[in-house]
């Protein structure tokens, strides 16, 4: 079967985290600053075009972010496909978080921290950082857009752990509030569908071509 998964007049999103940065590996929060990859960052990329290069999309997308659009690239390459940057695949601004450890962020702003932890919904990031449901707003947003502009058709998406995990949330229901209990993982492919009236999951965290894959994701409680 076709890496690719057609269904009817569905449209397929193949959400990929970028690959792993320096950042990444620090635990510290990256946010809208903007990292590049490190070298097993563009190895990931490389074999994420390769895994991809069979799909046959008719679309990828990328956030402007650097780790995203050198994720991109190399599956742009692979595929055959031109690539669309939209800044509103970017990750959720963290304010006054970016750039620091999550430690520092414990030892120097407990209470945000507490509140970051309880994923209170409509709490705004101190610094001019998005609220949870602001951000979720941004995701859902973009992702009906992109759905809406290929219908039929499968899209790829180059973007950022706390964009997939709000999309998980939109294509299972599950609340802003909860905890997260699925993985996000770099270089990862994630596989939502949407019908014309919702998105479902089909296939959640795929890193077969891989042989590591790392969750640092700031979005973990």
């Amino acid at each position: 079967m076709s890496e690719a998964l057609r269904t009817g007049s569905s449209t397929e999103l193949v959400l990929v985290r970028h690959g792993v940065t320096t950042w990444n590996r620090e635990r510290r929060f990256q946010g809208q600053i903007d990292i590049p990859l490190d070298d097993e960052g563009r190895a990931q990329a490389a074999r994420t075009g390769r895994r991809l290069a069979g799909m046959g999309p008719d679309a990828i997308y990328a956030s402007d972010l650097a780790r995203a659009r050198q994720t991109a690239e190399p599956i742009a390459a692979a595929c055959g496909v031109g690539l669309r940057i939209d800044a509103r695949l970017r990750e959720r601004h963290y304010g006054r978080f970016e750039g620091r450890t999550h430690d520092e962020i414990r030892r120097d702003q407990l209470d945000a921290w507490r509140r970051w932890r309880e994923r209170e919904p409509d709490f705004e990031l101190p610094g001019g950082g998005e609220s949870l449901r602001a951000f979720h707003a941004r995701v859902r947003a973009v992702l009906l857009e992109i759905a809406g502009r290929h219908p039929g058709q499968t899209v790829i998406a180059v973007t950022h752990g706390g964009v997939l995990d709000c999309a998980y949330r939109i294509a299972t229901g599950m609340p802003l509030e909860a905890p997260r209990t699925h993985d996000l993982l770099n270089a990862s492919l994630n596989r939502i569908v949407w019908d014309g009236r919702a998105f479902e999951l089909v296939v959640w965290a795929d890193v077969a071509h891989l042989d590591d894959a790392l969750d640092d994701v700031e979005a973990r409680p």
